[in-house]
């Protein structure tokens, strides 16, 4: 069986400060024999406005979070999945929020641009999301081949498009990360029911890292970074505030649940994997 952690996370709007935070998790979570480390969404950078400037910093492959990646992936001889990070986009002078991953040597492997973005009305102190106004919409879904197994990738808003994950699937996923920033109201409403129904729709394991409780500037995270089965079972959970949730993949019980209820095969309906092109909207001349 292979050990995997997500870190829980309170991140504020310094880089360097989330960076140290992260660093100490990362330490617990190797020095308790996690292979591979998953990070929440915007670990690096949460409510900072100068997003693009993070994401110019970042540019070429380098840059003070991708080498910090780098060198913790390195130095600890883990498989690291950096949650997502602000990268540069082609073109509006905005951002990808991209998660990369890092092999034990430090080597950047494998990056998703995150597919949907997060434009909602919350009943929260927040109460408008606007993701749109910072970032443009990743085009491919990603999965890979890790030493725990076959790694699909998603972040936070993608949880709510179950398309998403049965094309993870089909592609061979066996565990699926959903690094996030879950709202304190939407997590407590949708946060388990929407991660248990996902693993068992795709009979693979979830991990997801969360960022957990209240944060500079009055916004509010749900917390409750967790691991879970092919069955829909909660291993592990971490309600509120930093830590670390560890916790084992288990090849042979994942085979096992697939062969008893083979729901793959049984698929009724014609799906494609095709992901089209987010239409834009004419700017404007005046």
């Amino acid at each position: 069986m292979a050990q995997v952690a997500a870190l829980q996370m309170l991140s504020g709007p310094e880089v360097k400060a989330n960076l140290n935070q992260a660093a100490v998790l990362i330490g617990e979570a190797a020095a308790a024999g996690a292979e591979l480390i998953l990070l929440p969404e915007c670990f690096a950078a949460f409510g900072n406005r100068s997003l693009a400037e993070i994401a110019k910093a970042e540019f070429g492959g380098s840059g003070p979070i991708r080498n910090f990646l780098a060198r913790q992936a390195r130095e600890h001889g883990v498989w690291l999945v950096g949650g997502s990070i602000p990268l540069p986009a082609s073109d509006d002078g905005k951002a990808l929020a991209s998660c990369l991953v890092y092999d034990d040597q430090g080597r950047e492997v494998a990056r998703y641009d995150k597919l949907h973005l997060f434009d909602v009305e919350v009943p929260d102190n927040t109460r408008s999301y606007r993701e749109s106004r910072d970032y443009e919409h990743g085009q491919q879904l990603v999965c890979l081949d890790t030493p725990v197994g076959r790694l699909g990738l998603s972040i936070c808003y993608d949880v709510r498009f179950p398309d998403l994950y049965q094309a993870l699937r089909r592609a061979g996923a066996e565990l699926i990360v959903v690094p996030s920033a879950f709202t304190a109201v939407t997590g407590l409403a949708h946060w388990e029911v929407l991660l248990r129904a996902r693993a068992i729709e795709t009979q693979c394991y979830i991990l997801a890292a969360n960022q957990g409780g209240r944060h500079t500037g009055g916004r509010e995270t749900f917390g409750h970074s967790c691991l879970i089965d092919p069955w829909g079972v909660i291993q592990a959970c971490l309600p509120e505030g930093m830590g670390v949730v560890a916790g084992a993949i288990d090849r042979q019980h994942l085979e096992d649940i697939r062969a008893r209820m083979p729901v793959a095969e049984h698929r009724r309906f014609a799906v494609t994997d095709r992901i089209e092109p987010v239409a834009k909207e004419p700017k404007s001349h005046e």
